[in-house]
């Protein structure tokens, strides 16, 4: 899921470099504030991307081992979902990220209760990106998952690969590693027509159940934890 290994103490933190790491004056806040880091205290950097090392907490940032690069998945996991009411994007945003997705799509659909105009949309992609990351740090990722802008299901779902989540779908795989939620009230006929779909179980699932259901089934069957097979 591109986690940090077993072993890595302290906190972990993004910065925009590893050569020369510099913490925003929130994250140092938060480590020295509310994580009580005191001076010589291990911590892990990363850059979000790749790339991450062992360091101590001080006035500055000093590196105690090597930069460790951390080779791409070789079956990148994305989930798209169309927006809900409320809070529950952040949520959605959240545990995605804690389970390891490479990618998180916005998603509006005809059958959509959120309509965001262009400000509010950027707002909240701009929102939902810090969430993202303060996700990956509290979960130890390697990466923080790329926000993708909010974007018609009838415009995303015409890229290759995508597959919709639907009762009546075909059994989910590793091939079908981009997965669409749609709203509450389901996606309209003209949505799922002609189009490859994906069966999360029997129930009628929230979409941030949905959501989460997708990414753990796909992380699992990608770290090989999944087996299907009885004893």
């Amino acid at each position: 899921m591109g986690s940090l290994p077993d072993g890595t103490n302290g906190p972990h933190v993004f910065v925009s470099n590893l050569q020369a790491p510099e913490l925003s004056d929130e994250d140092r806040h938060h480590l020295h504030r509310v994580l009580r880091l005191k001076p010589g205290d291990p911590f892990t950097i990363g850059d979000g991307i790749n790339q991450w090392c062992p360091a101590i907490f001080g006035a500055s940032i000093e590196t105690t081992g090597e930069i460790v690069a951390v080779p791409p998945p070789s079956i990148p996991i994305i989930i798209g979902f169309v927006v809900p009411k409320g809070d529950r994007p952040s949520w959605i945003v959240q545990k995605l990220t804690e389970l390891g997705v490479d990618e998180i799509h916005l998603l509006s659909s005809q059958r959509s209760v959120v309509k965001w105009n262009e400000t509010k949309a950027e707002q909240q992609h701009q929102r939902l990106t810090r969430i993202a990351r303060e996700a990956a740090m509290q979960s130890r990722q390697v990466r923080v998952p790329e926000i993708k802008p909010i974007s018609e299901i009838k415009h995303a779902a015409s890229e290759p690969g995508v597959s919709l989540a639907h009762r009546h779908g075909d059994r989910i795989t590793l091939k079908q590693s981009t997965i669409y939620i749609g709203p509450e009230g389901g996606w309209d006929p003209s949505e799922v027509a002609d189009r490859r779909t994906i069966s999360l179980g029997p129930s009628v699932l929230r979409a941030e159940t949905a959501a989460v259901a997708a990414a753990s089934v796909l992380s699992l069957l990608r770290e090989d934890l999944l087996d299907n097979h009885s004893p």
